[in-house]
């Protein structure tokens, strides 16, 4: 089947490849304009773009799919089915009636929880234990088509946002692929989606990754583990904004006074106040409105990130300092 492959970041890349390699025919690849990057915001190709090249594939990159040109060019292309993995904008019911077999989306989620952008972020923000990937046909309204097949994923403790979609992205490329085989046999045919269980997940903007330290312990960890690595969560010290990697919870609080000398027994941690920022030997506190967390990579502005110990250290932290 000759197919038309959509997409733009690296987590499309598993999919692209597994498509190039198998009995299909992919004649071209839409992905989204050259953006800025790095510090001198030098416009640049998307990993898909740089992939498709490689390929030796024609590659689209217009601004906008109603514009005629750009139909135009999708119509010459007469591929059969178009196959998008996180291409990035809405495809217009212009576009959507150009391939005789549709447009097929991988989506990051058991469809029809976590419509949007951000379906991976909200799985863990949110706190769910188990995630998946779906394929289904696309229409105009947004995640809203009919379902081809849906794979499943644990979420573990630890991911973070890039851990987890790292694994869909794999998983996903092997359903993708299926769904393709199936749709070229004529043996598979996509049934409605659920009305029950709908939610939805917009884009985490980099105000929404600021840390509230008055939360939960729990939220902290998850709000962390959600937006790493994008956009990155953050928080301020006198003003100056820090990046932080990953925590873990530290043990129940104790308040002091638990021994008979008033000192600490082992194992205890003394309660520490939203934000506050207590330094160990071996660890670097901070108080949430709950169990303080153990931090882990601290990365000031125009630095790398480093061992909260190591930042500690040539921070030179007053008593009782505490992040805003």
């Amino acid at each position: 089947m000759r197919l038309l492959f959509a997409g733009t970041p690296q987590t499309a890349l598993p999919s692209l490849r597994l498509l190039l390699e198998s009995s299909h025919e992919v004649v071209a690849v839409l992905t989204r304009p050259d953006a800025p990057a790095g510090r001198g915001r030098t416009p640049r190709p998307s990993p898909v773009a740089l992939a498709a090249e490689q390929a030796g594939l024609p590659v689209l990159k217009p601004r906008r799919l109603a514009d005629p040109e750009t139909l135009a060019a999708l119509r010459s292309l007469n591929a059969e089915l178009a196959v998008v993995v996180a291409y990035g904008a809405l495809v217009p019911e212009s576009a959507l009636a150009i391939p005789p077999h549709g447009w097929v989306n991988l989506h990051f989620s058991i469809l029809p929880s976590w419509r949007g952008a951000a379906p991976v972020q909200h799985a863990i923000l949110h706190g769910d234990e188990v995630t998946g990937a779906t394929t289904f046909r696309l229409e105009p309204d947004l995640d809203t088509g009919p379902i081809y097949g849906t794979v499943t994923e644990p979420i573990r403790p630890d991911d973070t946002a890039g851990d987890l979609l790292n694994r869909l992205a794999r998983t996903g490329a092997r359903l993708l692929l299926d769904t393709v085989d199936g749709i070229a046999a004529g043996v598979l045919a996509p049934r409605p989606q659920p009305t029950e269980g709908v939610s939805y997940a917009p884009k985490i903007t980099p105000a929404d990754a600021r840390i509230s330290w008055s939360s939960p312990a729990f939220h902290v960890d998850r709000l962390i583990r959600a937006v790493t690595p994008e956009p990155g969560a953050w928080t301020t010290l006198a003003g100056r904004r820090i990046v932080l990697g990953p925590v873990r919870l530290a043990e129940p609080q104790h308040a002091p006074g638990a021994t008979d000398d008033g000192s600490l027994a082992p194992g205890e941690i003394r309660v520490l106040a939203p934000g506050e920022i207590r330094v160990e030997r071996d660890r670097v506190l901070v108080g949430t409105a709950t169990t303080p967390v153990i931090l882990g990579t601290v990365q000031p502005a125009g630095r790398r990130a480093m061992p909260a110990e190591a930042w500690a250290r040539g921070a030179r932290l007053a008593p009782g300092a505490r992040f805003e």
